[in-house]
């Protein structure tokens, strides 16, 4: 099945009226079309000299829009046969099943949303980094919450900087880990992935440069591919540093636990890079999300909190320490920066319901509380994950993580290609590639800690036998696995 090139067209519309690298422009374009069903899986797109004709371009910008979407997952170009659309693919529906090319046409090329728009049936998720059940101290907060409900008057209830009550405990939070911090310098989101999409709405163009950690939260990355920005990607710190001279549009990294490896910044190198993001002037996104699950039952003082802290932009979440079902995230940063994303956030949706952010104003007060019980449960957890990949897949390597719920794991093979073993034996593993922008890291998987300890054993017994299946035959892979 081909694209008619006169029908493509007038699909395109005025897709080079914006801002940015023509390339770039076009590939926004067509994502958009493939991401929305428009463009079928295994669509046959125009050839590069007969589209650049038709688009008055030239032949370099569509193979750079092409090779963009090749690199994002969305179409596959092979010699002799063009550019095609990718097919749709969902996982096998257990042990020994087929995948199939029916359902829903993909919204995002990224794996971290397709098991949550399509969960598989009879697998297990070792995917999703996040609480799978709500604690009892959620369902008591709710009850306060709701009980408090009734008692509101004279408030129609949207909020899009988020409720008062809410956003002064936030500040509060951050002034006791030693950032001054007012209620004005919060804006409260539907939890933290919101969080990032506004701020790449709103600090990224078409075209800019985003610095990473390699690797990093996938999340983050989707969000920032879809403001159509390029990246820049760092190995440790000190490239990190290094890198800000060149003046990114953006910065983000995850200084504590960080996703996926679970490893903690030191205070000389977040005094360092805090230094450098104020004399370079780049914004740098840290992302704290997973901050409050340090093994050491202590968490490390944020980035902000060195010097000014002014071009310092500090997102978090309750979903990785309660549960993700409760959509309670925040943004903070100067009072200026979070009076533009208020005013951008209120064309979406007037702000967030209120019965969660009630609930979270007591959980937040009941922080020490939280991270006592959920550390406690994870060190379990991971040393025990840790011990049976020791035993059953000696030839895997893995670092201890110092906290969050993730453990970097490096195989002697490709990881891409035995993920979809892994699947096949009833198993969702998340490969390297996607937590790194620029494709490296395709010899690891991230593997979370989540799961009571008989799940985690049967997981890895799983895992094994895909490796003796997998070993040896090194033959690389499409299928991707859902990573949060």
């Amino acid at each position: 099945m081909g694209a008619n090139n006169d029908e493509l067209i007038a699909r395109l519309g005025r897709w080079s009226s914006g801002r940015g690298p023509l390339y770039l422009l076009l590939a926004v374009r067509l994502r958009a079309l493939i991401d929305d069903g428009e463009l079928r899986p295994d669509t046959l797109l125009p050839p590069d000299r007969e589209l650049a004709r038709s688009l008055a371009v030239g032949r370099g910008t569509v193979v750079a829009a092409y090779d963009l979407l090749q690199q994002e997952g969305r179409v596959v170009r092979r010699q002799g046969s063009g550019t095609r659309v990718c097919a749709a693919q969902r996982p096998p529906s257990g042990p020994g099943g087929t995948a199939g090319t029916t359902g829903t046409a993909d919204t995002t090329a990224n794996p971290l949303l397709l098991h949550l728009l399509d969960p598989p049936e009879n697998v297990t998720l070792l995917s999703c980094a996040a609480p799978d059940a709500p604690p009892p101290v959620l369902v008591e907060a709710y009850l306060e919450a709701a009980a408090r409900l009734g008692r509101i008057r004279h408030d129609i209830g949207y909020h899009p900087a988020g409720y008062p009550e809410l956003r002064e405990r936030i500040a509060s939070y951050h002034r006791e880990r030693g950032v001054p911090t007012t209620a004005g310098q919060i804006m409260v989101t539907n939890g933290g992935q919101q969080a990032l999409t506004l701020l790449a709405n709103l600090l990224l163009s078409p075209g800019d440069t985003v610095l990473t950690e390699a690797p990093t939260y996938p999340g983050a990355l989707e969000s920032f591919r879809e403001a159509a920005a390029l990246f820049r990607t760092a190995a440790d710190a000190e490239a990190f540093g290094a890198a800000l001279a060149d003046r990114p549009a953006l910065g983000y990294l995850v200084p504590t636990c960080h996703n996926p490896t679970g490893a903690i910044m030191p205070p000389l190198v977040r005094r360092r890079l805090a230094a450098l993001a104020a004399e370079h002037d780049v914004p740098l996104v840290e992302d704290e999300v997973p901050a409050e699950l340090c093994f050491s039952g202590e968490t490390p003082p944020p980035l902000a909190s060195y010097g000014d802290g002014r071009r310092i932009i500090t997102v978090g979440s309750l979903s990785k320490l309660v549960w993700g079902g409760l959509r309670i995230g925040w943004i903070r940063a100067a009072a200026p920066v979070i009076s533009r994303l208020v005013r951008l956030r209120a064309v979406h949706d007037l702000g967030g319901e209120i019965l969660g952010q009630l609930a979270a104003a007591r959980l937040i007060s009941q922080m020490d509380r939280l991270r006592g019980d959920r550390i406690g449960v994870l060190r379990r957890r991971h040393d025990h994950l840790l011990g049976e990949l020791a035993a059953k897949l000696p030839s895997w390597s893995a670092e201890p993580a110092l906290g969050g719920q993730t453990i970097w794991v490096r195989l002697p093979g490709d990881a891409g290609a035995f993920a979809q073993v892994a699947l096949r034996h009833g198993v969702a593993v998340p490969q390297g590639r996607s937590f790194d922008p620029s494709g490296g890291h395709g010899d690891h998987l991230r593997l979370p800690f989540l799961f009571d300890e008989e799940t985690l054993t049967a997981s890895v017994t799983a895992l094994a036998a895909a490796w003796r299946d997998y070993d040896g035959t090194r033959r690389p892979g499409t299928l991707q696995a859902l990573v949060v």
